[in-house]
């Protein structure tokens, strides 16, 4: 097969085939070293750069075709295939989220009911109530109590992936425990950050130090921790747009009594 190629490919005689084993055995007896095998190898094999159709210039051109590689070319995502894989990470989630058990999908769902009336009761009314927004402060804290419990639960049982350890059951009362400190606090806007904080340093745990958790159960918690965080952050803004239109009205009033 070699001596097809090389006359193929470079057009040159093949005499290597000459040297048979006899000949080979005549270099031994004459005691010719292997140097001079080698030299005999090299006369009766045109190399290429005695060949009349090849110049030096053609033969490094060769080589360079031969032993050419390209640099390492990184291919950056273009916006396409990120929004695809966004999708497809959005389309498991819903799957999961639907594959949920029913009563743990209503019942979460109505829990959120709480966290949504009450900003958008008073962005429809727009007016603020004292009243409402500490409703749903000490709903929010009665919310973060119970899932710092719920590790309590996890953790109990025998055939459980979670040990009850120091780790386990005193991560568990971080959450409500920063929850009685929001009720302590009388500005609604400072109980509504630190739920926030609550909230997520609660889904934190669920997701990264319980890894056994059933997936369409992480998707609850995001759906979940995501609405409860934007309810509470509206309420927050609903009561410094309202006191903001309270001091304007004040100064107007201030200012037609002058």
């Amino acid at each position: 097969m070699f001596p097809h190629i090389q006359r193929c490919c470079f057009h040159t005689p093949f005499k290597l085939q000459k040297l048979t084993v006899p000949r080979l055995l005549l270099y031994g007896k004459n005691k010719t070293t292997w140097s001079s095998l080698s030299l005999q190898l090299q006369r009766n094999v045109c190399p290429l750069s005695r060949s009349p159709s090849l110049n030096p210039a053609s033969v490094y051109a060769t080589k360079l075709q031969a032993f050419h590689t390209s640099p390492p070319f990184f291919k950056k995502k273009t916006p396409k295939e990120s929004e695809t894989k966004d999708l497809g990470v959005l389309q498991r989630s819903m799957k999961s989220l639907k594959d949920s058990p029913k009563p743990a999908l209503y019942l979460s769902l109505a829990g959120l009911i709480p966290f949504v009336s009450v900003p958008l009761l008073m962005a429809v009314q727009g007016t603020y109530y004292p009243e409402l927004a500490f409703a749903q402060i000490t709903y929010g804290a009665v919310t973060v109590s119970f899932l710092g419990g719920k590790r309590w639960g996890f953790a109990l049982p025998e055939n459980s992936p979670a040990k009850p350890d120091w780790l386990n059951l005193a991560n568990s009362t971080v959450p409500p425990l920063l929850a009685w400190q929001a009720l302590l606090f009388k500005d609604i806007t400072h109980g509504a950050i630190m739920l926030v904080m609550a909230l997520g340093i609660a889904l934190h745990y669920d997701l990264s130090l319980l890894p056994t958790y059933p997936r369409w159960f992480k998707v609850l918690r995001v759906v979940g921790t995501v609405v409860m965080v934007l309810s509470l952050l509206a309420t927050a803004a609903l009561k410094t747009i309202s006191e903001e239109q309270l001091s304007n009205r004040r100064n107007k009033w201030q200012n037609t009594k002058q």
